[in-house]
């Protein structure tokens, strides 16, 4: 089980991982499998793509700029190349269009008011975040379709793909990573026979497949980009987006603690900084998938908090991303991180168990008292159900960020206290995530149907 640090943590745009960064990254995807396998050429007239947002997409889909993000993909934008771009214009401009140009000569028709569905019927039985994008000729018949989940993070799977990864696991063999850790209770036997840490397991894993720079100067980019979120979302004040009328508050809040920091306690300053980074998120800018949108600013807090505030090293840094992607992959392979299938556990919840485990090691954490903090932060968040009012990812979003980073900080100092023994080992935390998430009610699960969503009193 192999996922690199690199791929957990991607640079995108908001204001979702699973519902725009997913969807675009599918439309993209679909095209390019059409172009490449030469399913039209210039002599067809009047075919058109279609895309139908299956599930908790075409629920929330709205609220979460689902239609912008296919259109965007469809017409060969990537999350990554939109970082720095009017998003806005963009869209408007692909609102006013009525085709797309699949090569010099090949235009097929595509209306995303009307091309773009959102069936609120069944949902696919694989996934909740489900989306069939389809090539239809001028006579009705489909010239090519594909059926895309997008399963969290940003990451996305085709029809084939899914079932590959619901059949019975097959791990990579050893030889494919120096370190095939699938469990925490593996990773902390690979641990102690190699007297390394985890960061140090992680990193020759990563190389592996990546050069030493190649790996440093990506995490490079993802601090960074980290970074750049917080004090854009710090420096910036005005209305959210989406109609709710919320005010962004990060930036008074900053001001505040720093007017009179004698006052400021670490709570404070934690909140200031993930409610920064998901106020981006909310305004549809640019943010990193840590591990997901809706999470996004658990994990730049208490990094960036540690970086200002208790002067980290860029070498810290990196260990910092390396435990937490260590412990990210290890949730996301044995349960889920996204929102639509385990509620908001999957999400904060696992933010925060990496979080956790990061601060730990970069204070000299040994691997068990690693495995604690991860464990603690998780376990106080399980049975977080996912209900946005309006589908929008503002309230409880932005505010839950501030907690969720307030619990990492906590899990990783009470872990240090310790000498890493404790009860509930962190694969039980993980294996309970995943079965609550289970037997939560879909209007739990980013729907808009349920809890907070539905309990606003209109005035």
């Amino acid at each position: 089980m192999f996922i690199s640090v690199l791929e957990l943590f991607k640079i995108g745009i908001g204001p979702s991982s699973s519902h725009t960064h997913g969807p675009m990254v599918a439309a993209n995807d679909f095209v390019g499998r059409i172009k490449n396998q030469k399913v039209i050429d210039a002599s067809a007239k009047n075919a058109f793509i279609r895309c139908t947002l299956k599930g908790s997409l075409a629920f929330t889909g709205k609220g979460h700029s689902t239609d912008h993000a296919v259109a965007l993909g469809l017409n060969g934008h990537q999350p990554a190349s939109l970082a720095d771009k009017d998003i806005a214009d963009l869209v408007t401009t692909i609102w006013k269009s009525d085709h797309l140009c699949l090569d010099n000569n090949i235009r097929v028709s595509f209306n995303p008011t009307e091309h773009i569905i959102f069936d609120k019927g069944e949902p696919s039985p694989e996934h909740p975040n489900g989306m069939i994008f389809d090539l239809v000729g001028n006579d009705g018949k489909k010239l090519y379709s594909e059926t895309y989940f997008s399963i969290g993070g940003g990451f996305i799977n085709t029809l084939a793909e899914i079932h590959q990864l619901q059949a019975p696991l097959k791990m990579e063999s050893a030889s494919s990573c120096q370190y095939p850790f699938d469990s925490a209770n593996s990773m902390l036997r690979m641990a102690q026979d190699s007297n390394m840490s985890i960061a140090q397991m992680k990193q020759i894993n990563e190389q592996q497949y990546y050069s030493e720079k190649a790996l440093f100067d990506g995490m490079g980019r993802i601090w960074q980009s980290m970074q750049t979120c917080i004090e854009k979302g710090l420096a910036t004040e005005g209305t959210l987006p989406g109609g709710l009328g919320i005010l962004r508050r990060a930036k008074k809040l900053h001001q505040s603690l720093k007017s009179t920091p004698e006052k400021a306690n670490i709570n404070d300053w934690l909140c200031a900084y993930a409610m920064a980074v998901n106020e981006e998120n909310a305004a549809g800018n640019m943010v990193v998938t840590a591990p997901t949108n809706g999470a996004a600013g658990v994990i730049p807090a208490v990094l960036y908090y540690a970086s200002v505030h208790e002067h980290v090293t860029q070498e810290q840094v990196r260990e910092f991303l390396l435990t937490a992607s260590a412990i990210g992959g290890l949730i996301k392979h044995r349960s889920s991180i996204s929102g639509a299938e385990v509620g908001c556990q999957g999400e904060v919840g696992s933010a925060a168990a990496m979080a956790a485990a990061g601060l730990c090691s970069i204070r000299g954490g040994t691997p068990q008292q690693i495995e604690n903090a991860a464990e603690i932060a998780l376990e106080h968040h399980l049975g977080m159900t996912c209900d946005p009012v309006n589908g929008l990812v503002q309230v409880p979003c932005i505010e839950r960020n501030g907690f969720g980073a307030i619990k990492a900080y906590t899990a990783a100092s009470l872990a240090l206290r310790g000498d890493g023994t404790h009860f509930m080992p962190l694969d039980s935390c993980i294996e309970a995530m995943k079965k609550t998430g289970l037997e939560m009610s879909h209007k739990y699960k980013e729907t808009a149907l349920g809890g907070l969503a539905v309990s606003l009193t209109e005035c």
